[in-house]
């Protein structure tokens, strides 16, 4: 097989990718065996040393290989398969976009650290001529965000953390409601069933459970939510079978770009990696993309520049290992972080949007705080598993006394609170000091109602009120000070 060149003269003879040294292959197989260990880092992380992580290894070991092999993808043999590995993002990207044209590739699965393959949202793409702009106006989307996103940040614990599973529902119901529709938005359910299809991709049972998505989502296009983007793709009546890969689609990637994505970029808005709510998402899906790994298996034959591919060769895009770009601190931006169709996908921008849309209206209201893992702007973490992370929502500084008095739920500590490190007991105790003043100031601002003032019952109730007041202040400066302690 060959490869003319522009004038025609001379050939390249296409030959099959080069195959990495039995040494190479135990390195990238010990790499990334070393994902399920995070805590094996700890020491390299804590003196600077980013070379001797997990990730700094497997980056060194790609840009090697880069140098030995001309920069060609290598094949390498791990404990999970062998695989055709990119070595640099731009490579990844155009090869598996000319095996798309080609129509050589297989449906993509993920990888996890354990190696388990799992299933990812199959790629739908909307029909029509004015499909790819059937996303909601910006200000009708944040009119539906509001809701949702004040239910979740006034359920926070008393202490203004956020729990998890409190989240993840949340931006579940906000994802059903503007995907599906207002009348989905209870409808948990839903969320499963499209959480079972998607982890039932190429296995025996895809068929039953895509029929079961089927007919759930049915009743809802039939007579679609116009203010839902299945109203914008979808007429109803008949037609409303052929959007529901489409709509099923795009609610998987709404919803993890919601409950994930975002509480990612709240941590980053919080350390200060970013300075908006668009760029801490884009930040979150560079650094932490929902696909960290994706195996696309070769079903024909093809010839990318005068690289020969083989049927049957599994393709492994992993951005996060990849070289870091030159001057870049973290892997490139990877356009298959939310879905890996090589084509782009449409409903991806959309998710990415009420991931950014739903931050802003988180920090409209209030002032995210990590407590844990504590990080900051110059050394972010490799890793950031949402289910994992702790963020809590202060007032905004300078916010005015309304007279109301400011108490909420009584403050307790999450139950996963001994494990954590001193420094993340300084950012909650730090949380605690600013509620106490909080608290103290709007006792102050109630007893300076002019309604205290009409008989002796009143100056008294005042006088508590103020009594109140002052002994919330002084606790406020102990605690503070007790976080200043414990922050180091």
């Amino acid at each position: 097989m060959t490869d003319d060149d522009q004038g025609g003269r001379s050939t390249t003879t296409a030959r099959g990718p080069a195959t990495a040294w039995p040494l190479e292959n135990a390195l990238f197989s010990a790499a990334l065996l070393a994902r399920r260990l995070p805590w094996a880092d700890a020491p390299a992380r804590a003196l600077g040393l980013d070379a001797l992580t997990r990730e700094g290894l497997t980056r060194a070991l790609l840009a090697y290989l880069g140098r030995t092999r001309s920069g060609r993808p290598v094949r390498l043999r791990t404990p999970f398969g062998s695989f055709l590995v990119p070595l640099c993002a731009d490579d990844a990207a155009a090869l598996l976009s000319h095996a798309d044209l080609a129509g050589a590739l297989g449906a993509a699965r993920g990888l996890d650290a354990g190696g388990h393959r799992h299933g990812l949202s199959p790629h739908a793409t909307p029909d029509g001529p004015g499909a790819r702009d059937a996303e909601l106006p910006v200000a009708e989307l944040r009119a539906l965000l509001r809701e949702d996103v004040d239910r979740v940040t006034g359920a926070r614990r008393g202490d203004g953390t956020l729990d998890w599973q409190v989240w993840r529902s949340g931006m579940l119901r906000l994802a059903r409601r503007v995907v599906v529709g207002a009348r989905a938005a209870e409808d948990t359910l839903l969320s499963e069933v499209v959480a079972a299809a998607t982890a039932a991709v190429d296995s025996r049972s895809h068929e039953a459970r895509s029929a079961a998505l089927s007919r759930r989502l049915a009743p809802y296009l039939t007579d679609p939510d116009p203010a839902s983007l299945a109203g914008r793709l979808s007429t109803g009546g008949e037609a409303a079978a052929s959007a529901v890969p489409v709509v099923a689609h795009a609610l998987a990637l709404v919803s993890e770009a919601a409950s994930g994505t975002a509480l990612q970029a709240l941590a980053l808005l919080a350390a200060r990696a970013a300075d908006s709510p668009e760029r801490a998402v884009a930040e979150a899906l560079r650094r932490y993309p929902p696909v960290a790994a994706a195996v696309h298996p070769v079903r024909a034959p093809f010839v990318w520049r005068d690289l020969a591919v083989e049927a049957g060769t599994e393709i492994l895009c992993a951005p996060g290992l990849l070289p870091h770009p030159p001057g870049q601190d973290g892997p490139a931006p990877w356009p298959g972080a939310l879905c890996t169709a090589p084509a782009g996908c449409a409903s991806a921008p959309f998710a990415e949007l009420v991931a950014a849309e739903t931050v802003r209206a988180v920090v409209a209201e209030s002032r995210p705080v990590p407590i844990s893992p504590r990080f900051d702007a110059d050394r972010l973490p490799d890793t950031l598993d949402p289910s994992g992370l702790l963020v809590a929502l202060t007032e905004l500084a300078g916010g005015s006394a309304d007279a109301r008095v400011t108490v909420g739920l009584p403050t307790a500590l999450p139950l996963a609170a001994p494990g954590y490190a001193p420094a993340s007991y300084g950012a909650l105790a730090q949380a605690g000091a600013e509620r106490l003043e909080r608290h103290a100031e709007s006792l102050a601002a109630c007893a300076g109602n002019t309604g205290w003032n009409g008989d002796q019952a009143g100056e008294h109730f005042r006088m508590v009120l103020l009594g109140h007041a002052d002994r919330c202040a002084k606790a406020a400066a102990d605690v503070r000070r007790a976080a200043q302690r414990l922050a180091g």
